[in-house]
């Protein structure tokens, strides 16, 4: 994946010194967009291990609708606790665990003025399959009346899907990229979601965008960045699915099986929280 390691090289030849609410600082830069073709291999990283279980599991856990950390607890997965803490939920009046009304809920049940929901997710299956040349594909999870409710304001906010001869894009914009630690989950998550629905659909999975806005190196991640742009990156795995699932919510972990991944061992980094 040298898109992601011209990115790393990107910011820190070219990123301004910004601070941030975390007090870590960064660099950053505004505007960069990467572009990942699925028949190319699946986009998990190579040059440092990733944990394929938990980018599966969120994703799930994303399109269940839920805003609880218990099923990622529960499935042993843990990306998610620093900001569950009973101090971090207390803080915006939500029940131990409890998120509040981030991606889960703005994807299944965005709320509606006269009290409703709106399921984004079934919406934009049904769109694809009977206008597929349709141009509002869209799934977003801003919504400008929440975002001051929860701990962390949607990252990955808005993505839209792009048919062309019986292939299925995605093209995701993101407003906050933590380059060395949430950028490469984001690429395999949505390379992930971008596959699932090309299977429900009937379509072939095409191309992943990712278009990043504020792009940024936090300063205690510079040398582990140094570190992964020494590594040269290896053929990427095959990710198949299940092929008996038809329904976006119907997939399970044991539904995915990755195959070919060769990754250089793992780089430790603390998360900025």
């Amino acid at each position: 994946m040298k898109q992601y390691l011209e990115l790393l090289d990107h910011v820190l030849k070219n990123g301004e010194r910004k601070g941030d609410p975390q007090g870590v600082g960064n660099i950053a830069v505004c505007g960069y967009q990467m572009r990942f073709r699925m028949d190319d291999g699946f986009p998990l990283m190579t040059t440092k291990k990733m944990p394929l279980k938990s980018i599966i599991i969120e994703l799930l856990w994303f399109l269940r609708g839920d805003t609880n950390v218990k099923f990622l607890q529960d499935n042993k997965v843990t990306i998610w606790d620093e900001w569950a803490t009973p101090e971090s939920c207390a803080r915006y009046g939500l029940p131990p665990g409890e998120l509040g009304p981030i991606y889960g809920e703005k994807w299944r049940r965005w709320k509606k003025r006269d009290g409703g929901a709106i399921d984004q997710i079934k919406n934009v299956v049904d769109e694809i399959k009977k206008f597929p040349d349709s141009r509002r594909l869209v799934v977003t999870s801003w919504d400008p009346e929440d975002v001051d409710k929860v701990f962390v304001a949607p990252c990955h906010c808005f993505f839209k899907f792009f048919v062309a001869n019986g292939k299925l894009s995605l093209h995701l914009f993101q407003r906050s990229c933590d380059i060395f630690l949430g950028v490469p989950f984001n690429i395999a998550s949505y390379s992930l979601l971008l596959t699932m629905m090309a299977q429900v659909t009937g379509l072939k999975a095409h191309e992943f965008v990712h278009t990043l806005s504020d792009a940024h190196i936090y300063l205690n991640h510079i040398e582990q960045v140094k570190l992964q742009l020494t590594r040269e990156p290896r053929v990427l795995p095959k990710m198949t699915l299940n092929p008996d699932i038809k329904d976006i919510f119907n997939f399970k972990l044991e539904d995915f099986k990755l195959e070919g991944y060769d990754p250089y061992p793992s780089i430790k980094g603390d998360i900025a929280v």
